[in-house]
């Protein structure tokens, strides 16, 4: 589609992105902020007048072009909001440019992707970036294009991600200073993982750092000495990290080791895969890591946000991880402050030094272990309120059957090494609250379903999560009480943002999922397709 964007985009340096939550009616990058946070200080919708919240407008996806089965598509983008103009990717390389006060399309990008591009779960994209008057994009066939924010037309365009191998990209980029950083999705396939960063006005790449080491390197040592365990060993980077800037430390998340579930050609901790990695930003050298699951034959992706904030005068670290526990990090080190569950967990304990006991692994019988491989938390993002102090995060409860299946690695195809089923087991979910200075729960609101969307908090006290059975729900973020809902037509697998035009404040989500979740069947946990972005507002 023709069409020009008011060039707003050239407006946004990296000094603003360091100041991103002083404009509060922007949505400036991925999680409203460098830290993390995902919450907004907007405080016109209230504890006391959300009741009242109607559409403002909607803006109809539909299905064009679309090349990818309803089991295996969703909106789980993001968006992003830049002085009135909201940026927003979906399935099958969109990108769109919108008004953001009425939902007008300014402009439409579409990359081709090919049918044969490996996505092990699912054609989507989780959102964009902005700086110096470009939009950059990931694409699920390992593209990083930078568009021009007027008119939607690329400027440059770099492959990062091997297909071939069984490499993609589904993450929303990150900018930090010159660069735009970047990492692969894939594990699934036997690859090696990877996070890459360009610079952002010539598509240069920068620098790469491998996540598993190759023989010689530091953390080698955890990888089989003999044969080549490490070329396949994962440690993708799919989810986009967060950054300190007086720390000049960039947090990053990996994922699972290949293959998922059998682990009997890679004995040892697997180093550096489900851990966080605190990088140097301009060179990529790792300054620490912390690992949440060692030797992971679960398949608990390590890849989950990594919230920055301030406690008692320290510098602190929170990640819910799929493995079913929270962590608190020192965030200048990687110590470990405190580690609690935060839902069902039969798979191993980690006590208050970090010491991990495994209880139950994938049996060529089949072992029943909690969490199921989609975890306790999926990749949908928890969220922080300076104003209680508590984080709050979506959880999954659901347990599975794990059975070993051990296989012969081949390229380009999947490498598992076992098989996974939720049937016979019953699957619930909710949204809780944690106060991370005693790692206790603070309020739980369950629901029957699994609960996979971001959470989002506002300085109104409001917490805001979709349902996979399509309603947007609103909670009293001191007390959990649910205060209002809307049924969207469709599950929500997405990021809800909040922002504002004119003096007047939205709320918006992206709607669209068939209900696809890794170990769960397609459909099981979906409503009905209506694929759009809804966006609400105060009559």
């Amino acid at each position: 589609m023709k069409g020009t964007a008011p060039p707003v985009a050239a407006g946004v340096t990296f000094q603003r992105l360091l100041q991103a939550r002083s404009e509060p009616h922007n949505w400036l990058t991925y999680y409203g902020a460098y830290d993390g946070w995902r919450y907004s200080p907007l405080d016109q919708i209230t504890r006391d007048n959300v009741a009242q919240l109607r559409p403002a407008w909607t803006f109809q996806f539909g299905q064009i072009g679309l090349t990818a089965t309803p089991a295996t598509y969703a909106f789980e983008a993001a968006p992003l909001v830049v002085d009135g103009v909201m940026f927003v990717s979906g399935w099958d390389g969109y990108v769109w440019a919108l008004d953001a006060a009425t939902g007008a399309e300014l402009w439409r990008y579409k990359h081709e992707i090919p049918l044969d591009t490996p996505l092990c779960c699912g054609n989507v994209n989780r959102g964009v970036a902005v700086t110096n008057g470009k939009v950059f994009f990931a694409t699920q066939n390992g593209y990083l294009v930078a568009l021009d924010g007027v008119t939607g037309k690329p400027v440059w365009i770099q492959p990062f991600a091997d297909v071939r191998a069984g490499e993609s990209a589904t993450l929303a980029p990150l900018v930090v200073k010159h660069l735009v950083i970047v990492g692969d999705s894939g594990a699934e396939y036997g690859v090696r993982g990877h996070i890459d960063a360009f610079d952002a006005d010539t598509g240069r790449r920068v620098w790469r750092r491998y996540n598993v080491p190759k023989p010689g390197e530091p953390g080698s040592e955890t990888w089989p000495r003999n044969g080549d365990a490490w070329a396949r060993g994962g440690g993708t980077a799919w989810i986009t990290g967060t950054y300190d800037p007086e720390l000049d430390l960039l947090y990053w998340g990996t994922s699972n080791p290949g293959p998922d579930f059998d682990g009997s050609g890679r004995p040892g901790a697997n180093l550096y895969t489900d851990s966080v990695l605190a990088l140097d930003p301009d060179t990529g050298a790792l300054r620490w890591h912390y690992q949440w699951t060692p030797h992971d034959v679960w398949d608990y992706s390590g890849v989950n946000e990594n919230i920055l904030f301030d406690r008692d005068g320290r510098k602190l670290l929170a990640h819910f991880d799929r493995n079913g526990y929270l962590f608190i990090l020192d965030r200048t080190n990687g110590a470990l402050v405190r580690v609690t569950t935060f839902g069902r967990v039969t798979w191993g304990e980690i006590d208050e030094r970090g010491a991990v006991t495994v209880k139950n692994i994938p049996t060529e019988q089949g072992t029943d272990i909690c969490p199921g491989p989609a975890g306790a938390k999926e990749w949908t993002h928890a969220a922080y309120s300076p104003r209680t102090g508590w984080l709050y995060t979506p959880v999954i409860d659901a347990c599975a059957t794990f059975k070993l299946v051990p296989g012969t690695f081949r390229e380009g195809l999947p490498y598992w090494g076992g098989e996974v089923t939720t049937a016979g087991h019953q699957h619930g979910g909710a949204i809780k609250a944690y106060d991370p200075s005693t790692g206790r729960e603070v309020w739980s609101w369950k629901h029957d379903k699994p609960m996979v969307s971001s959470v989002l908090a506002t300085a109104g006290d409001l917490v805001f999560a979709g349902a996979p059975t399509g309603e947007f729900l609103a909670f009293d973020g001191r007390t959990g009480k649910l205060l209002w809902r809307y049924a969207t037509g469709s599950g929500i697998h997405s990021s809800p943002v909040a922002y504002s035009v004119n003096g007047k404040q939205y709320i918006a989500v992206p709607a669209g999922w068939g209900g696809w979740l890794k170990g769960f069947a397609p459909g099981l946990l979906g409503a009905p397709r209506g694929d759009a972005l809804f966006v609400f507002a105060l009559p």
